[in-house]
């Protein structure tokens, strides 16, 4: 059998596995991040990189579109070119597809290399590195990707002729074709056997299909061949489904194979398909956009959004919206929007445990114990006097209002007016009534960085 990435679609078990791997990164959200300087990062959608591969990729097609057909020549061929078309000053404005078929690597004296592309009237085009995006699948020489359907000839041509068998077999109202007749004379000459022969398949072919057979002067029928429960037919198909599956490493449930499926392990087999069979063709493009299309002083990110993909049952979600909310790394909001509800105010801060302090609180509770407990036991026993009483407590009353400042100081930041939620924040924290707090927030009429913050925030606590 000649086998083709064209021809090999004409197995099921082919096109179901490039179908899902060209749907799935076609449907991903492709996000771009700008990296900020402590290390954090930004979604942005004004960059013309975001406009290019989320939006419209060239004036023909829409993102899906050229995506799913990117990753169908990845899977079929191992490569995918696109030509690079730039406006007068630099920059990229389309990406313009290019069949793999009608792309050659022409190879230079100087170790580098160009693509010669044959246009569909023939004529062909040569165009420099800079002006074709090429991605590559595995390859073996750097330069281009190995075609999984060449590589795998043997055994898709082995489906092939089985899946023509099986055609030509029920064609033949499922009765075999081979056999032999046996005549007890000879014939007068080859021409006469040549006729014979000839005027027995047009007999019991075509419309005389399933005509009753009538033989004369002594022949006798022979049927020869081996049958289908002999040959295995069906094993081998079915065989061929988990083949084929295992070249494109894509689950066998996934293209409606569930011979060895069970309710216990379709799910996990679910996760494996994201981690180790779409998480490295994302990476192929993300590491590919991220060298080809953009300067390396460009503080731009690319990443495929997997979170649809990994959302589990409204259980599970619970569970991990729970956890994150009250260990503080997730705020309400955050939670409202993953499940696609608008944002309310006051659900932006991250909450946290009461018992669970921030590190510098801990260190200052740790010394106020260790002095405590280094007091003589005879200072402890004598009953102290009314004014180092009050003294000590209002030493301790101070350090509390100071800690509990720098924390709201440091949350808050830099503001010229405090929000209503940071208001009662510190109505909250340092226990002063809420109109007081308004009063002098409503003071304050020129930003403060952290230490004057401190200050103005101690005092307010301090002047009950």
């Amino acid at each position: 059998m000649r086998v083709s990435p064209d021809s090999a679609l004409r197995l099921a078990a082919v096109y179901a596995c490039v179908r899902i791997l060209a749907e799935t990164i076609a449907s991903l959200p492709l996000v771009v991040y700008q990296r900020r300087p402590d290390g954090g990062k930004d979604r942005v959608t004004d960059h013309w990189l975001y406009r290019l591969m989320a939006k419209r990729p060239n004036r023909f097609q829409n993102p899906f579109e050229w995506r799913e057909m990117l990753q169908g020549h990845l899977a079929l061929r191992g490569n995918a070119f696109n030509q690079i078309i730039t406006n007068p000053r630099g920059e990229i404005i389309e990406l313009m597809p290019i069949h793999p078929d009608r792309v050659k690597i022409e190879l230079l004296p100087s170790g580098e290399y160009r693509y010669r592309i044959s246009d569909r009237s023939g004529t062909e085009v040569t165009l420099p590195r800079g002006e074709v995006w090429h991605l590559r699948g595995l390859s073996s020489d750097g330069l281009m990707g190995m075609s999984p359907i060449e590589l795998a000839r043997e055994n898709l041509g082995t489906a092939l002729a089985a899946q023509g068998y099986g055609a030509r077999f029920f064609a033949n109202d499922a009765k075999p074709t081979g056999g032999w007749i046996e005549f007890p004379g000879s014939f007068k000459d080859s021409e006469a056997k040549k006729v014979f022969r000839e005027s027995y398949q047009q007999a019991q072919s075509g419309s005389n299909r399933g005509k009753v057979l009538v033989l004369e002067n002594g022949m006798k029928f022979h049927e020869v061949g081996v049958t289908n429960k002999d040959a295995q037919f069906l094993e081998l198909r079915k065989f061929q489904i988990t083949d084929v599956a295992r070249l494109f490493r894509v689950p066998p449930h996934m293209i409606a194979d569930l011979d060895r499926a069970t309710f216990s392990n379709i799910e996990q087999q679910s996760l494996e398909f994201v981690m180790h069979t779409m998480t490295p063709w994302a990476e192929r493009w993300e590491a590919s956009i991220q060298s080809e299309l953009l300067l390396e002083s460009d503080d731009i990110e690319i990443e495929f959004d997997f979170a649809n993909l990994m959302r589990g049952d409204a259980s599970s979600r619970s569970s991990y919206y729970q956890s994150g909310i009250q260990n503080g790394w997730l705020t309400r909001n955050e939670a409202r929007i993953a499940e696609n509800l608008n944002p309310i105010d006051g659900l932006d801060q991250p909450l946290r445990p009461l018992n669970m302090v921030e590190e510098d609180v801990a260190e200052d509770l740790e010394i106020d114990t260790q002095a405590e407990a280094a007091e003589p036991p005879e200072q402890k026993a004598i009953e102290p006097e009314k004014d180092e009483s009050v003294a000590r407590l209002n030493g301790r009353f101070n350090a509390l209002v100071q800690t509990t400042s720098e924390r709201l100081a440091r949350r808050i930041g830099r503001s010229v007016r405090l929000a209503e939620k940071d208001i009662l924040l510190i109505s909250q924290a340092l226990a002063v009534p809420l109109d007081r707090v308004q009063l002098w927030a409503s003071q304050i009429d020129e930003p403060l960085d952290q230490k004057k913050l401190t200050e103005s925030l101690i005092s307010l606590g301090q002047n009950l």
